[in-house]
């Protein structure tokens, strides 16, 4: 039972999700073929839209000088490990990003679960650009082992 409400909702978002005016760097969910990461992405595309998109947006593309954008991001591209801390713990302090400099604290996410992180890396990762594939919860649990 299971698998068929899984796949009626991977079908709902394949309906919804498709584009004809989408940029290249903009993929739809409809655009992912790896079963695996359309279901992370899915779940993450809610996750990110939940407790991510008010301030950078649901297009991952900021507020102007005050949020960094996420799509794209070289800052992003450059550690993935260090995004998965950044969601988990918060950020404070200057970045720069994509030649912009940025000084607007981001509070963590302490209660968001090792998968939960995941789901939403899998999401920006691989909707905007980057193809990483599955960012699984034990890559997440590796990422949040290192410190900065």
């Amino acid at each position: 039972m299971w698998k068929i409400g899984t796949g009626i909702g991977i079908l709902i978002f394949l309906c919804f999700s498709c584009n004809p005016n989408q940029s290249d760097k903009d993929k739809t969910l409809a655009s992912i073929k790896d079963t695996k990461v359309l279901q992370y992405a899915i779940e993450g595309k809610n996750l990110y839209e939940l407790y991510c998109a008010n301030c950078h947006q649901k297009d991952g593309t900021g507020l102007g000088k005050l949020i960094p954008p996420l799509n794209p991001s070289d800052y992003m591209a450059e550690d993935v490990g260090r995004t998965a801390r950044i969601i988990k713990y918060g950020l404070q302090g200057e970045i720069m990003v994509n030649g912009q400099v940025y000084n607007q604290p981001m509070p963590g996410n302490p209660n968001l679960t090792n998968l939960e992180i995941a789901r939403i890396m899998t999401y920006i990762y691989n909707i905007w650009g980057n193809e990483e594939g599955v960012i699984d919860a034990n890559s997440v649990e590796k990422f949040l082992e290192k410190k900065n």
